[in-house]
């Protein structure tokens, strides 16, 4: 595929659209991690409980993870340009409501409605690129822009959350949503093609059982999960919701094989080795870093005693860490190949929590925190990009969307699973060492479970060194800009 393609009028370049799609997947993994250094501001401006605050989290968490599939597939069978700027105009106007609301209930509903449209964003904005840049080079360059650019989001959350909230005030952190949504929608219009490819004849059907299913499976899912933080894992309340998201599940799979003739999921997907395993190890590398900075936060803030700003610009080695490791992943993948720089990805994550694991309350920043972070940037943004890579490849044009909805969803369910158990394990932990005073007990809670977040990514680079095959090259070149005719003589 040429530089540049054409839309109605004239010629605009692919950079531009990677650009405009790319800004859209920052806001929507923005909005999962920018929230946290301002949960205290929110509670005490809107009179939220501990239990209650939780849910300005879960709200948004929980509708982005149950619709993610859906969104996914109505991008392939509703159109990729069309979903897409309606899921970000309606973003934009969620995000205003949250930034204005005056009470409890009416900021929730808002942070549910963003969840709504962030799941059709994000799957829509993966399927652009994977369907309108040509295979090799030019679109294992932009896939590694997308994944850096959700690495980026998910990194810089607590930085730019505390310096909105201290500077500002916590509205700040969703009424900035608006013109950059604004601006990415006027954008969306120019840049990404009319002309797309899509399955005319699924078109005219949709299968609105697998739909209300899945959806309603993952959502009661993830409210489960959700919930064991402060009820356990045993009460009734979690127990019910999790049997009823199996069944449910349960059915969406056998409608999915057996009854709907259109699926939502066609089940071949997953024939695809890559595939499968490559969502495998997100849903296990999302859990552990996640989890690492929810922990980190909470020590910086609770045990250091730090405010939100100090607590966000602590975070920012992770967030170069992930750009650097990002940038250069395209590179590594060229060098040594998909399996190589998976599996250094989920080293790299896995030494980070290691070292942050021995963090005490009487630790320095720049010997006992500082190198952890680092580490595991580097290893977020090389595993973020070999993973989206890998979801991707050998998917056909009209499964796009639903390649991009499944590694959506991965990353939700992975993070929202790993924080629920391994918070769960820390505050068992510290129940349990009470005796040694809080701090203590806090800190031995926080280290188990980043211990437990390092497992996990040791376990995904053992399953991407045996699943992931040989030695096999990708052809890629750097993100940064090359010449069109090297990139062709590269792939060449």
């Amino acid at each position: 595929m040429s530089k540049y393609f054409k839309t109605s009028a004239r010629p605009v370049s692919t950079k531009i659209l990677v650009l405009v799609v790319c800004l859209a997947q920052f806001m929507v993994i923005l909005d999962v991690s920018i929230v946290n250094v301002a949960l205290p501001s929110i509670g005490h401006g809107l009179h939220f409980s501990t239990t209650g605050l939780s849910w300005v989290i879960n709200a948004y968490t929980i509708t982005f993870a149950g619709l993610l599939l859906l969104g996914g597939r109505a991008t392939d069978l509703l159109g990729r340009k069309s979903i897409f700027i309606v899921g970000t105009a309606m973003f934009s106007v969620f995000s205003l409501m949250a930034a204005v609301s005056d009470s409890q209930m009416t900021l929730l509903i808002a942070r549910g409605l963003q969840g709504v449209a962030a799941a059709l964003m994000s799957p829509a904005s993966l399927s652009i690129i994977t369907t309108h840049t040509a295979e090799g080079p030019e679109r294992t360059r932009a896939l590694g822009v997308w994944a850096s650019v959700a690495g980026l989001g998910a990194s810089s959350g607590a930085l730019l959350g505390g310096l909105l909230t201290q500077g500002i005030g916590w509205p700040a952190i969703f009424a900035v949503n608006v013109p950059v949504g604004l601006a990415v929608v006027l954008a969306a219009r120019r840049a990404i093609p009319d002309h797309e490819p899509r399955d005319i004849e699924s078109e005219r059907h949709f299968d609105a059982l697998g739909a209300t299913l899945v959806t309603a499976g993952l959502a009661t899912f993830a409210f489960a999960i959700v919930r064991t933080a402060t009820l356990g894992w045993i009460s009734t309340g979690v127990l019910v919701p999790l049997a009823a998201a199996v069944v449910m599940l349960a059915g969406f799979i056998y409608v999915e094989r057996s009854v709907s003739h259109w699926p939502l999921m066609p089940l071949s997907i997953f024939k695809v080795q890559r595939v499968r395993w490559a969502n495998t190890i997100i849903v296990l590398a999302y859990a552990g870093l996640f989890s690492m900075f929810y922990f980190i936060t909470l020590f910086l803030q609770q045990i250091q005693g730090h405010d939100a700003i100090i607590a966000g610009v602590s975070f920012l080695p992770t967030t170069l860490g992930v750009f650097f490791s990002s940038n250069r992943a395209s590179r590594v993948i060229a060098r040594f190949g998909l399996r190589t720089t998976a599996v250094a990805g989920l080293l790299l994550s896995a030494a980070g929590l290691v070292y942050l694991s021995t963090v005490g309350p009487g630790s320095d920043y720049f010997t006992g925190v500082l190198p952890g972070l680092v580490l595991s940037g580097l290893g977020m943004g090389t595993t973020l990009v070999s993973g989206t890579v890998a979801a991707t490849q050998g998917v056909p044009s009209n499964e796009a969307g639903l390649a991009s909805g499944l590694l959506n969803t991965s990353r939700m369910v992975g993070g929202a699973l790993g924080l629920a158990v391994l918070s769960t394990i820390a505050a068992s932990v510290t129940r349990g060492d009470v005796a040694l005073g809080h701090a203590v007990a806090t800190t031995d809670g926080y280290n188990l479970a980043l211990l437990l977040g390092a497992a996990l990514s040791l376990i995904g680079a053992g399953v991407a060194a045996a699943k992931f095959g040989g030695r096999t090259v990708v052809p890629v070149v750097t993100l940064a800009t090359r010449p069109v005719r090297e990139a062709e003589r590269v792939a060449a």
